[in-house]
């Protein structure tokens, strides 16, 4: 299973033009500093068409004479909330849907600042996802539970959660239900054959259930 980036559409604007909407949205605003989400809620144009010409949000702020205000995030936590987007819109998120505050627990502006542009953050996201060979945490030993013996640990990890999420259409194997048509939905991954009995945790082993559904089956075949 491999997966593709979707292009978005390109917008040309003069630099002067953005520079000057920049300002007008901070003086109209009262404040010292601008971010991302304030200014596409705002103004004339969009925050990633400056990121493409500034070369980063904070540049274009000091361009501006504007207070930079930087947070850092890892990795770990930019991927762990692209994958929470994703699973609840059921298909690739856009920019503006990381700025949605009731869905993205990070905003874009966090992934402009660590990768430049959104679509880079989102490829970088899904070579992540397409690394075949680290889907399966390495172990040097079997591991013994109940007197049965594993080559995989019990843990599922982000990569692999995704790709079987990805592969049920991101809705529960059972019942049907996803959080793109109710937001009350909350999407697990079960061991098809249990963990406890023998189980693998491999893709041909998993399957994607709501949080009902996990809990109505348990530790059954």
């Amino acid at each position: 299973m491999k997966f593709e980036f979707s292009e978005y559409p390109n917008t040309k604007v003069p630099d002067d033009e953005l520079l000057k909407d920049m300002k007008e949205v901070i003086k109209n605003g009262c404040g010292i500093s601008l971010s991302m989400a304030e200014y596409d809620e705002k103004g004339s144009y969009n925050s990633s068409t400056i990121i493409r010409h500034f070369g980063s949000w904070n540049n274009a702020l000091s361009l501006i004479g504007a207070e930079i205000n930087n947070r850092q995030f890892t990795e770990e936590e930019l991927f762990n909330n692209i994958e929470r987007v994703w699973i609840y819109k059921g298909k690739q998120p856009s920019r503006r849907d990381m700025d949605n505050k009731n869905i993205s627990l990070i905003s874009s502006g966090a992934y402009l600042r660590k990768y430049g542009k959104w679509t880079t953050a989102l490829k970088t996201f899904i070579e992540y996802i397409n690394d075949v060979e680290n889907d399966y945490p390495k172990e040097d030993s079997k591991i013994e539970n109940n007197n049965i013996s594993h080559n995989t640990p019990r843990e599922i990890n982000l990569r692999l959660r995704f790709k079987v999420m990805s592969r049920d259409n991101f809705k529960c194997c059972i019942c049907g239900a996803s959080p793109a048509k109710d937001p009350s939905v909350e999407l697990h991954i079960d061991h098809i054959i249990p963990w406890s009995k023998g189980g693998e945790t491999i893709l041909d082993n998993l399957q994607t259930l709501c949080s009902s559904c996990n809990w109505g089956k348990g530790n059954l075949l």
